[in-house]
């Protein structure tokens, strides 16, 4: 895959793992969102409530952001923030009222759909059901659609929980660093990578040398 190093580029990876999140998860009932890289340093992202992006032929769609700073987090950590704002759509799409206290309250109708869907949901009582990790369910399927991270981020140096502001209902930003439960693993002549769950022994079939864990 050609490197993720432009922000046009980037948001052409997000739809695509959107799509295939939809197909898989939600047998493509989300009604598609206009995607969005913006800064949100309180928020991994969010989506709005209403539908706040207008079309020329009269329609109009949600936004589902992804936060700049948050972009070079292991694929399995972008594709569980992805999945996360799915789960707000889907649930607002269907009338299921999953957050309160303004959007940043997750409650359990929440935590219930996206467990349901290969997430693992932990509580925090500032923000309920809303610590959001990929499960090894989810990362079998990322490594199945060959998806890998996203070579670029924004520095906007965030550190606090919470979500994307008025109108909006999101995940919310880590107080830790920088975690993966994968293993990458890159030829050392021709670059070629790939991803694992546990510690494994490859052969590049190009090169025909032994891949090597970064």
């Amino acid at each position: 895959m050609k490197q993720t190093i432009k922000t046009s580029r980037t948001a052409g990876y997000l739809e695509k793992i959107f799509r295939a999140l939809n197909e898989h998860y939600f047998e493509g009932q989300i009604e598609e969102p206009v995607i969005t890289i913006q800064s949100t340093p309180r928020a991994y992202g969010h989506v709005t409530v209403a539908k706040a992006w207008q079309r020329a032929d009269g329609g109009a769609r949600h936004e589902l952001n992804i936060g700049a700073g948050t972009l070079d987090r292991p694929i399995e950590n972008v594709t569980a923030t992805v999945l996360h704002e799915m789960v707000h759509l889907f649930n607002l799409q269907v009338g299921i009222q999953d957050t309160s206290r303004g959007g940043t309250y997750h409650n359990k109708r929440f935590r219930d759909a996206a467990e349901a869907r290969d997430l693992h949901i932990s509580y925090d009582k500032r923000i309920g059901w809303s610590v959001t990790e990929p499960t090894d369910a989810l990362i079998e399927f990322i490594i199945s659609q060959g998806w890998d991270d996203i070579m670029m981020n924004r520095r906007d140096g965030f550190s606090m929980r919470g979500v994307g502001g008025p109108g909006a209902k999101g995940g919310p930003a880590p107080v830790t660093g920088r975690t993966s439960s994968t293993r990458k693993l890159v030829c050392p002549k021709c670059g070629q990578s790939v991803r694992a769950t546990k510690t494994v022994h490859i052969l590049c079939g190009d090169c025909l040398l032994p891949m090597l864990e970064v």
